[in-house]
């Protein structure tokens, strides 16, 4: 079965998806759709689909899945509207920045029995499966701490973060999603600490751009996530998992393999230093499974529950911060 899939947007993560469904075996990317008519010339073009509108994709008949690449303020509505066109559906994180409204949606999809895989890409990225994997095999034992250090190169602008639901909800909400799935069991506590050290903007529009999350589950697992909106050497993105028989550990990723030494000393190249660029191989993976899991009939490897985990969490840690109290899910 060749899946038809269509992308509801034509921006920067458009582009992304467009390729890597146009490099994916068993799907072929049907049309685009966006607001802008340049931008969706341009995947036009590159991929040779059509450019249809909105809801000219939901009633197409060779399109079987859409890819939701739209501001996160439209994204609840547009999973409702393709679950009742009958489309297999993939959205970018976040579902929506209010709990409730992912919760209405996440009922609309399974009153009309429709599938929808969130988009967590960095479950995807090989470093972080080979991770993962060492937790699957037995390798390290029983999960005890895991530790996630992620900072981008710089802060985006104010702009951004005006509209972007805070950083909890914006960037840490990608690791809160890895710390789910490493530690293997729900979250039960949050303890959170923020501050605005990169950028005094940031602090104005009522948001932090340095924070320290540690979540424990109800067996007394442990997950410490660090985040910070600067990073002067690049972008960092690191994991480690600790366990009852040892560490599983995934370090930078480098602009190439290469180190000199001599006698001045070792040098290596820099890190990667953007997301687009650090995650390409997670992103097409990503797509690649929802792919394989749509034809072959089997559940998506992430979920709408998953997104509503994973902004539950983000809401805690908003919580902790503000109130310097610790908060205990339900």
């Amino acid at each position: 079965m060749t899946l038809g899939i269509a992308i509801l947007g034509a921006g920067r993560i458009g582009q992304t998806h467009a390729r890597a469904i146009s490099a994916t075996p068993g799907a072929r990317l049907v049309a685009i759709s966006d607001p802008f008519a340049e931008a969706a010339q341009k995947v036009s073009d590159a991929y040779g689909c059509d450019i249809r509108s909105i809801d000219d994709i939901a009633a197409s008949d060779d399109v079987d899945a859409v890819a939701i690449c739209t501001p996160t303020d439209t994204h609840a509505d547009l999973i409702e509207q393709f679950a009742k066109a009958g489309k297999k559906i993939f959205c970018e994180k976040p579902v929506d920045l209010s709990a409730a409204r992912v919760k209405q949606a996440i009922a609309t999809v399974e009153a009309e029995g429709a599938t929808l895989m969130v988009g967590f890409n960095r479950r995807f990225d090989p470093d972080f499966m080979a991770v993962k994997a060492a937790i699957d095999n037995g390798s390290v034992g029983d999960v005890e701490m895991v530790t996630i250090t992620s900072r981008d190169p710089g802060a985006p602008p104010p702009a951004y973060i005006k509209v972007s639901g805070g950083i909890f909800r914006d960037m840490t909400i990608h690791d809160f999603d890895m710390a789910r799935w490493l530690l293997g069991e729900e979250v039960q506590t949050v303890v959170a600490q923020a501050s605005n050290l990169v950028d005094p903007e940031i602090g104005k529009l009522g948001d932090y751009d340095s924070v320290n999350v540690i979540l424990r589950t109800a067996s007394g697992k442990q997950a410490v996530i660090t985040n910070s909106r600067r990073a002067s050497y690049g972008y960092d993105q690191r994991i480690e998992v600790h366990g009852s028989k040892g560490m599983a550990q995934a370090q930078n990723t480098l602009e190439a393999n290469v180190v000199v030494a001599t006698a001045d000393g070792i040098s290596t190249p820099p890190l990667m230093n953007f997301f687009m660029t650090r995650y390409t191989a997670a992103y097409a993976n990503e797509i690649a499974a929802f792919v394989t899991a749509v034809n072959s009939g089997q559940p998506t490897p992430t979920t709408g529950l998953d997104g509503l985990k994973a902004l539950e969490l983000a809401d805690a840690a908003l919580e902790a911060a503000q109130t310097g109290k610790a908060v205990t899910l339900a």
